[in-house]
């Protein structure tokens, strides 16, 4: 009897895991059905799209992605295909969203910028064209690389135009081709996000097209309220990305375009070489050193942090920073930060104080860990400074260190690129 009653319990129980197990596979397939049945009617639309936005990045409606880019309206009206010289160029309203057909892409391989001539007033209505004398030397050191591309990643196919009237810069996102393929299937699914740098916060998308190497965007994008004098402090940035469904989206490549090099009104046409982003790009932290040698007190501060790497699937970390205190190779204490939750720029302001004596201040270091905290596995590391007299990990650390020894009792603020393990 009594054995009966275990062999009942043990098939019961088991009748319920295999329930259990049932529904959760229901829900999954019914919910994975429902995604993929969405994301198959996004991408039903193969004409081209156009995206009007202003300076500030105003918009009613929300985008494509949960990400906060630029919003699209959603009413669609059609226009004649791109390309075509002969049609004239719609007048910008804010924030709309216009199909189109799409035209014919040339196969040329890219179409520079026409030459610079002193004092020549391109375009005699638009006596602000003068501007293409006047080189950000600045920009173009920050963004621009001649280098070539350490590896093939593709290359993408643009055009730009000004319309001086409106003051709208245009932009058409055109093909690619020879993209990388990050999927099982031997392909992707790209699309490209579009910044106006330095503004980081207000970023443009094109739609994904899927499984493919050699995708057809033919998407218009607007930017309002640009007069010419203002995009000369204005760098494209456009990354192509592989979208994933489950995981955070996948880097493809890049490409930087100072528009103080490019001479809007000859409606240039590019053909650029993307190339793989930086695997180091890790961010940065800003901190401050203070040392007094009366009372022999080492204070760091750790106050914020900016464009951090991120680690989790939501394009998000939940950073901490871990600082050890060294003397030589030898640990000798250990501080942390709070938490902070789903953020790449977390703002810290959190202040360790350390017992240095004179005497040992130049053999000591401060190793500075930025870290990623995960609930389930091992947390890891986003990047790291070494802040130490002799060998920190870069010019900049051992400059700070050095700056608060010869100016005692003075805090010394300063910006840290992070690197990678």
């Amino acid at each position: 009897m009594e054995r009966r009653a275990i062999v009942l319990t043990a098939v019961l129980f088991t009748i319920v895991i295999v329930g259990f197990i049932s529904v959760i596979l229901f829900l999954w397939y019914w919910w994975h059905h429902r995604e993929k049945r969405k994301m198959d009617e996004e991408t039903s639309l193969t004409s081209a799209k156009v995206v009007k936005c202003t300076e500030d990045g105003t918009s009613k409606n929300k985008p494509r992605s949960l990400k906060s880019f630029l919003n699209i309206k959603t009413p669609l009206t059609r226009t004649k295909a791109l390309g075509n010289p002969d049609t004239p160029t719609p007048k910008p309203a804010n924030c709309t969203a216009t199909e189109a057909t799409p035209p014919a892409v040339p196969d040329t391989k890219s179409s520079p910028a026409a030459p610079n001539k002193p004092g020549q007033n391109v375009k005699g209505d638009h006596p602000s064209m003068a501007f293409l004398q006047n080189r950000s030397v600045s920009l173009v050191d920050m963004y621009i690389d001649n280098s070539e591309p350490s590896e093939n990643v593709g290359q993408i196919h643009f055009s730009l135009e000004y319309d001086f009237q409106n003051t709208t810069l245009i932009l058409r996102i055109l093909t690619a081709k020879e993209l990388p393929a990050k999927d099982m299937t031997g392909t992707s699914d790209p699309y490209v996000r579009v910044t106006l740098l330095p503004d980081k916060k207000h970023r443009l998308e094109t739609k994904v097209k899927r499984r493919t190497l050699n995708p057809r965007w033919n998407e218009t994008f607007y930017f309002e309220g640009f007069p010419i004098q203002k995009l000369q402090s204005r760098v494209l940035h456009l990354h192509v990305f592989d979208y994933d469904r489950f995981s955070r989206d996948d880097s493809i490549g890049e490409v930087f375009l100072p528009l103080c090099q490019v001479d809007l009104s000859e409606k240039p046409s590019f053909w650029k070489a993307l190339k793989p982003p930086a695997k180091d790009k890790c961010g940065e932290l800003l901190t401050s050193l203070c040392y007094h040698p009366s009372n022999s007190v080492l204070t760091l501060t750790l106050l914020k942090a900016r464009n951090l790497k991120a680690k989790d699937i939501n394009g998000k970390s939940d950073p901490y920073v871990k600082v050890w205190l060294q003397f030589g190779d030898k640990r000798i204490e250990k501080r942390k930060t709070p938490i902070f939750k789903c953020t790449l720029n977390p703002v810290f302001n959190e202040t360790f104080s350390f017992n240095v004596p004179w005497e040992k201040i130049r053999e000591c270091s401060l190793d500075v860990m930025v870290m990623d905290f995960d609930n389930i596995g091992r947390n890891e590391l986003i990047g790291r400074i070494l802040l130490a007299g002799k060998n920190g990990s870069g010019a900049s650390e051992t400059k700070h260190w050095q700056d608060m020894i010869t100016k005692p009792r003075q805090t010394i603020v300063q910006w840290h690129r992070l690197k990678p393990e």
